[in-house]
């Protein structure tokens, strides 16, 4: 499912403006409205009014009261004959439900805290793995379940949630996860997937656009209508606890009573119900999804489901189960368990409780790899759990759930040097390719049998409707020899008269989705790099060079439409070379240089052992022989010139334009921030600046900065913009950004910022209608350099200023053209 930051950047029909409201918007602009009307709840209501204003309970209480008139009156009537008292409605209600003999249709109030799952909300899922006892857990579940039409209920997903959301340790979310799983495998193997895609906040892979398309004003409605609440309360509920999910608990906590006792909650259920949103088109959909929204609320039994309920429609589950997690989880869950019937060996419990500390962790590293290793290869949870339960953590699982055709492997990942010297030190007695870092777009191109093409973005989103142009030069560039390929390239805006490269925001002005082939005013040219797949072979095993050989060999150049990156193949001992193609590729409009390991071996002649080591690497061999094996193992493992799907490694490293190749630098202002991912998942990551439009007093979002700061910072951050601290607030008025971050800061810090240039945004709001009527200004590369403890807000840099930088960058860019500076003394080069 994609991030609400790439949502923004989709093209959205002007029929749709619920897209981009959010249910703090929706709060805010309800304010007003309200602020005249006291929230008050009246004892006896106007009959016609009755839906409208009654909450549940109220309702319950004025209709058992009728119900209770007329039993009366029938008693009455039957013993004397005389018409019976009219009966005060009750002030309180015991919290059992009313027991007594009553009619067909009858209603009576059903105490809401007494629906609970007590006996899911009681499974210890943060114990260690090596002591839970999942059988026991599973056998007492399976009979509970039974009394509820059968299937695990969302109670036990909810109970998992609410541990994990309770600690900050990493080991103990990963314990929780997978004790969760082994009790669904063994205990309903059919929720295990549903309740991954739950837990994982999403309901299809990325390629699959699946989106629930709510917006914050039906979350809002729903809110209003099951837990009786006007706009007031619901804003006040808002301002207060700063999070959906918490209004939703704190709802369901005042509705002491329902009409009815809901049906439990299933796991199964409540995924088919965000499919049934997601899938929901055309005329009629939002009066459904709205419905579907409603009923969600009106099954949870107790305010835990309905906060997780409430976060799951607002895609912010907040429990730290982000992809990694939850593969180490599923691989760590299957070492343990497997389903009735399954013929694959799982370790005995108290077999793997035995082991010591490091053969354990062994045994689960090899299990992670394989499932991680599927998952990079073929990432769709649809076909990885079923392949799972079927066959476990085993090499099978590779060729069940491997690469496939039309489904995009995630893209191997480069290290970050920052200068050449660097990299020819961590490549020193290897053959490598520099490789021209065009300033485009990732683009991985499948090509079926029949001729069908995919393209997919380095985050795996399609794009193959947005460059038709692209798809049909397929026919052309592959060879007579070629029925099937997976290749990766770079996709560049190009003037298709002179060849000349176009920065990356000529190529974001093209638009997304629904490209007319002949309308199309921005060219592009595939620049191809690798080739991972051909004629039904996988090649990513194969070194780098075997596979670009293919690659130029069996494919077809086309200029300006197609062709090979523009690369220099050179040794650690080429230096002066290396060094002038990195001067050429920054003349030619580029980022800079991938370097990229050409050979899983040596080159013969040069020395990779210890006369390539400093003489404290000497120290530390001779102190720990054994330590730095295994140092030098990872170390060569590392350099192994084989496509790595989802790995980051030094056998591939990116050398850019250093940032201080820009002298100037910003003071702006932290306004917000967004929950982080992977590692980062305890901070706020990245973090929404802004610079001061001098003229209004509003702050306007120039970047979001994840670069530059240490885990410390990142902590300190995070403690003063804790949630409900005053240094958090709602959405500020005097802010111009149109997204929507997870917490708004109050602005009253400046930090310095460095960044390599400006362009501009369709996205951010920083001097727009000073250099654009239509877009603001941005910078590429921001990284954090300190805190301006020394400068007020009101000292931050302007709107003004950013202005006359991006005027000085378009002039010294002519100026470049006309005759390129020499910056060979900005480049970070070292004789």
């Amino acid at each position: 499912m994609p991030s609400p930051a790439k949502k923004r950047k989709r093209d959205v029909p002007d029929s749709s403006p619920h897209h981009a409201r959010s249910i703090a918007s929706f709060f805010k602009n309800q304010a007003t409205t309200q602020a005249k009307k006291p929230e008050q709840v009246p004892d006896t209501v106007p009959e016609e009014d009755t839906t409208q204003t009654l909450s549940d309970e109220a309702l319950a209480r004025k209709l058992q009261a009728e119900w209770d008139q007329e039993d009366n009156a029938t008693t009455s009537e039957a013993a004397s004959g005389e018409p019976p008292l009219t009966p005060s409605i009750p002030k309180d209600i015991d919290a059992e439900p009313i027991k007594k003999a009553q009619k067909p249709n009858t209603l009576s109030l059903q105490s809401s805290t007494g629906t609970e799952d007590t006996i899911s909300l009681s499974v210890p899922f943060d114990q260690s793995p090596l002591t839970f006892d999942s059988v026991k857990y599973a056998e007492e579940l399976q009979k509970h379940w039974a009394t509820d039409t059968g299937g695990a209920s969302y109670a036990l997903l909810t109970r998992a949630f609410v541990l994990a959301n309770s600690t900050s340790s990493r080991i103990r979310i990963v314990d929780t996860l997978v004790n969760l799983l082994r009790v669904l495998i063994e205990g309903d193997p059919s929720s295990v997937l549903p309740a991954v895609w739950l837990a994982t906040n999403a309901i299809s892979p990325p390629y699959d656009e699946l989106e629930l398309g709510l917006g914050g004003s039906s979350i809002s409605k729903a809110l209003k209508k099951v837990y009786g609440l006007n706009s007031q309360g619901l804003k006040t509920l808002y301002d207060k606890h700063g999070d959906a999910g918490d209004v939703a608990f704190e709802a369901k906590k005042k509705q002491s009573f329902t009409l009815i006792k809901p049906k439990p909650l299933k796991i199964k259920s409540v995924y088919q119900s965000l499919v049934k949103i997601s899938t929901s088109k055309g005329t009629g959909s939002q009066e459904t999804k709205q419905r579907v929204v409603e009923k969600l609320l009106q099954d949870t039994r107790g305010a835990e489901e309905s906060r997780y309920i409430v976060r799951t429609l607002v895609q912010n589950l907040r429990i730290g189960a982000v992809k990694t997690t939850m593969l180490i989880a599923l691989a760590r869950a299957f070492l343990f368990s497997k389903p009735k019937g399954a013929d694959f060996v799982v370790r005995p419990q108290k077999e793997l409780a035995s082991l010591k500390k490091e053969d354990l962790s062994e045994i689960y590293n090899n299990a992670e790899e394989i499932v991680k290793a599927s998952y990079a290869r073929h990432p769709n949870y649809n076909d990885l759990v079923p392949c799972l339960l079927e066959v476990g953590v085993t090499e099978e699982l590779l060729v069940r759930c491997g690469l496939q055709l039309h489904v995009p492997l995630r893209p191997m990942l480069g290290s970050i040097t920052r200068d050449l010297s660097e990299m020819l030190t961590k490549l020193q007695g290897r053959d490598f390719s520099c490789e021209y870092k065009y300033d485009g777009q990732r683009a991985q191109v499948h090509c079926d049998e029949k001729g069908n093409v995919s393209i997919f973005s380095r985050h795996l989103e399609c794009m193959t409707d947005k460059y038709p142009d692209l798809v049909s030069l397929v026919p052309q560039i592959r060879g007579e020899s070629v029925s099937s390929f997976i290749l990766e390239g770079e996709v560049v805006a190009v003037d298709r008269e002179n060849g000349e490269l176009q920065p990356f925001q000529v190529l974001t002005n093209r638009a997304k989705k629904n490209v007319d082939i002949g309308e199309i005013k921005i060219n592009v040219c595939l620049f191809a790099f690798d080739l991972m797949y051909l004629n039904g072979e996988p090649l990513m095993d194969r070194p780098f060079r075997e596979r670009r050989e293919l690659l130029r060999g069996l494919f077809v150049e086309i200029p300006n439409q197609f062709s090979w990156v523009k690369s220099l193949d050179a040794t650690s001992t080429d230096s002066e070379t290396v060094l002038e193609f990195f001067k050429s590729a920054l003349d030619t409009k580029c980022e800079g240089i991938m370097v990229k390991v050409l050979d899983n071996t040596p080159k013969p002649g040069l020395n990779e052992t210890n006369e390539a080591l400093s003489n404290n690497e000497r120290e530390t061999n001779r102190q720990s022989e054994t330590t730095n094996a295994k140092e030098k193992s990872s170390r060569r493992k590392a350099l192994l010139s084989t496509y790595e799907p989802d790995k980051r490694l030094e056998s591939w490293l990116k050398v850019k334009k250093d940032y201080s190749t820009s002298s100037e630098t910003l003071d702006l202002i932290p306004i917000a921030g967004w929950h982080g991912q992977g590692r980062k998942a305890k901070w706020w990551s990245p973090i929404l600046m802004a610079v001061r439009n001098p003229e209004t007093g509003n702050l306007e979002a120039v970047t979001k900065c994840m670069s530059g700061f240490t885990d410390r910072f990142y902590q300190a951050n995070k403690d003063k913009y804790t949630q409900g601290s005053p240094s958090v607030i709602s959405r500020p008025s005097y802010v111009e950004y149109y997204g929507e971050p997870d917490v708004w800061f109050e602005p009253q810090e400046v930090w310095e910022m460095a960044f390599a240039d400006i362009t501009l945004s369709p996205t951010y709001t920083a001097a727009i209608g000073l250099v654009s009527e239509e877009r603001g200004l941005s910078l590429r590369f921001p990284r954090f350099l300190k805190v301006r403890e020394d400068k007020s807000i009101d000292e931050a840099s302007t709107s003004d200023y950013l202005a006359l930088l991006w005027e000085k960058q378009v002039e010294r860019s002519k100026q470049e053209e006309n005759g390129p500076a020499k910056e060979t003394e900005k480049l970070g080069w070292q004789e």
